[in-house]
């Protein structure tokens, strides 16, 4: 069966959605379009930035893009730490929820960014 190997994340202006995510996931795009980035987060998968397309611009966020680190103290927070010095914009500080030490930041969109361990 095909697994799901295209994230897609909708954005109002790809030349500054491309200089955040470049610099908070520190990885450099495949290529670079005037409305469509694809940045490759694993072999044959594909995590992308797309201005075009997007019948409502104001609708609201349903999903968060992830990064899960390892499972040891302090790992989620030395990303906050780390992403914080870069200037995010905290949507949730972290803080302990069912599945462990977690926050959220958002970008220039507002598109969620969760941090969390594995699990």
């Amino acid at each position: 069966m095909a697994a799901p190997n295209l994230f897609l994340v909708y954005v109002s202006d790809v030349e500054r959605a491309t200089a955040f995510y470049r610099e908070l996931f520190e990885i450099e795009p495949v290529m670079v379009t005037p409305r469509y980035v694809p940045f490759e987060v694993a072999p044959g998968v594909t995590f992308a930035l797309w201005s075009g397309g997007r019948a409502d611009a104001s609708a609201p966020r349903t999903s968060e893009v992830g990064l899960l680190v390892p499972r040891e103290q302090g790992a989620v927070d030395d990303v906050f730490e780390a992403w914080s010095a870069k200037g995010a914009t905290v949507v949730e500080p972290p803080h302990d929820d069912v599945f462990g030490r977690t926050f959220v930041i958002a970008d220039p969109d507002g598109n969620l960014i969760r941090v969390a361990p594995f699990d």
